[in-house]
This record gives structure tokens, sequence and C-alpha cells, in this order.
């Protein structure tokens, strides 16, 4: 046997040993954070890539700290659809643009729809095993410049007809393994948990009131920065708020008809949006946040990851989730816990 199995440590309840979180008890901390407006598809952030969208939430949090960019040790951020051509050096380049200095490493990573969180995660991982102190970590998209791809050219075709094009955007979002699009895996959800059209509308509704009013109440102003853009018609100006949103009713989103399958429950108007903007955190340990004085935002108390069915790939938060309390606190005594899930309505539904 060896001397690393997982012999004798606790299992949960989906069969596999618990992750071991005391690493995280010594104190990890978020000491700022700033997004940009998310864009709409084709809308003012449309012409933006996602290094530029990354470098205004950078920049501002980085502002909102009053760290010094020497200060940080490591930049990490995530991101899925490499819509443009520097998108590759993602991290990299959000890190020479704001004035960290060169010699500061950097990573992008890549989880999918939790590559953002990751990334947070990653700066966690750092920080507690004494590599880091400081780390800038974010995630960036920009699904508008998702480009078509022409695949065949390089080496010589004799026909139109051997050439194939591609959709980088379609493609992100299919699950080629299984041959199936993200928004079918809602479906399959909805159907082996009996999940309504009905449902996903009024979760949909709901969603979309609860933006306003928090929009309406000054909720996401300490979190927002400003950008400029000029869209894909020449527009100038500045984004201030999400372009996404906008208003509807159940009369409304119950004429929508199913986007994918006949009799389906995932329509225009209650499926996530395509949408373009970055966020940026600043992570610290507990001994810088005590030397520099900082008054942190949140502290990082754990994480877990865990895997699922690809075809009803939206359950994997229940498991996750669930891997999580047990290892932090299987009693989870005045904590608030916040349902993650950023696809399909069908998915927070569930």
């Amino acid at each position: 046997t060896s001397r690393l199995s997982s012999h004798g440590r606790k299992k949960d309840k989906i069969g596999k040993p618990c992750v071991d979180m005391s690493v995280l008890k010594t104190g990890i901390f978020i000491v700022a954070a700033k997004r940009t407006p998310f864009g709409a598809f084709g809308g003012k952030l449309a012409n933006q890539s996602c290094t530029d969208l990354a470098e205004h939430a950078s920049r501002a949090c980085l502002a909102e700290s009053r760290l010094p960019p020497s200060a940080i040790d490591s930049v990490i951020f995530g991101n899925v659809c490499q819509s443009s051509k520097d998108t590759a050096y993602l991290a990299r380049h959000v890190c020479l643009r704001i004035g960290i200095p060169e010699t500061t490493p950097a990573m992008s990573v890549n989880r999918m729809c939790g590559s953002g969180l990751q990334s947070v995660v990653s700066a966690a991982m750092e920080i507690a095993v004494g590599q880091s102190h400081v780390v800038l970590a974010g995630g960036a998209e920009n699904m508008s410049l998702a480009p078509f791809t022409l695949h065949g050219p390089r080496y010589g075709v004799r026909r139109a007809s051997d050439m194939l094009v591609g959709d980088v955007l379609w493609d992100t979002l299919t699950d080629y393994h299984i041959n199936v699009n993200m928004a079918v895996t809602a479906e399959n959800l909805a159907k082996r948990f009996n999940i309504g059209r009905e449902e996903c509308d009024i979760y949909a509704l709901r969603s979309q009131v609860q933006w306003r009013l928090a929009q309406e109440n000054g909720l996401f102003k300490k979190e927002l920065v400003a950008v400029p853009f000029k869209d894909m018609k020449g527009k100038t100006g500045v984004l201030e708020t999400d372009e996404h949103p906008r208003e509807t009713s159940m009369e409304a989103l119950g004429k929508l008809k199913p986007a994918f399958q006949k009799g389906g429950v995932v329509t225009a108007g209650n499926a996530s949006g395509i949408n373009d903007g970055a966020a940026a955190l600043i992570v610290a340990s507990e001994e810088l946040v005590r030397k520099a004085g900082i008054h942190p935002l949140a502290r990082i108390v754990g994480f877990a990851v865990t895997g699922c069915d690809p075809s009803i790939m939206g359950i994997g938060p229940v498991s996750a989730i669930t891997r999580l309390m047990q290892a932090v606190d299987p009693n989870m005594v005045g904590c608030d816990v916040n349902k993650y899930c950023d696809l399909i309505e069908v998915i927070c539904s569930f």
C-alpha cells in the first residue's frame, strides 16, 4: 500500500476521502475586489479583449487595496474561450500592463465555468503552502470576440468542401466527449428531476428582479469599475452598469419558444446570457493583513471540487457544496451558504 494512500481517512457521502481543510485555518483573506460591468453579446464591451477587461478590473482592485504593485507575489487568471490573439498570455499580460514587476510569476487556469473561482482557489493554495503572501486572482471572458475558424488550408486542400468551418463559441459551449451542448445538459437535468418550464421562468424572473433591486439600491456600486468603450458601430462612451439585464415578466417569458429541444424548458429568456466582462480579487495571508493593517472583505475558509456525469453537468455544485460543508463544519453553524450555479436556470431551480 502506498504511503500516500487515503486508507483510514474519513469518507464523505459520495464515497471520496474528505478534503483536509486544516491548511486554511491559518487565515487567508480577500482584501479587495472589483469587476467590470458585464456587457451584452455584441454590445458595448465587444471590442475589448479579455486582457483589456481584466486590466480594468485588476488596476481598480490594486488601487482599492492600497498595496504597491511590487507587493503582488503572483498573478492567476481564469479563462475558457480564448477569443483573441493575446488571451493565451492573459495572466502574464495583465501582470505587466498594471505595473507588477516582470519577475512576478503569472498563470492562466481553465476549469470551465469555474475558472475564475479556480484562480482564487489556486491563490489560496499558494498562500497556504507559503509560496506567496499576496496574489492577484480573477477571471475574464469576451464571448463576443469568439472567432470562426477554418481548418484545412494550412496544409493545402483540393476542394472547398475539404475545409471545415468551426465556431469557437459554439465549440466552447459543447462537450464533444458526449457530443452535447451545455444547454442540453440542463434539459437532461430537468427531465431527470422533473423540473418544469414554469419553475425555470419563475427563477429567471426572480433573478432579473433581484438584479434590478440591487442596482437601484446601489449594492453593486463598490464592486463596479466603469469601462470606456467603442462599440461595433463606432459609438463611444463609458459603461457603468451591467448591460445584459432587461425588463421582463412571466407573460413575456412564457411566450418564448424552447431554444434547444422541442417541448424543452431552456429559452432565450431563462438561460444565462452570453456576456463579456472580468473580475479581480486580491487574496492575502493573515500575516500580511495584520502587518499592513488591512480590514479584509472576507476570509476563505475552505473549498471543494467534485466531478459528475457530464450529461447532467449542472448537478456538480450539489456534491461540491456537500463535500465542502462536511470538510469545513458539518453543522455550518452561523454560516451563510450561497448556492453558486451560473449556466442555466434549471440548475438553480434544482
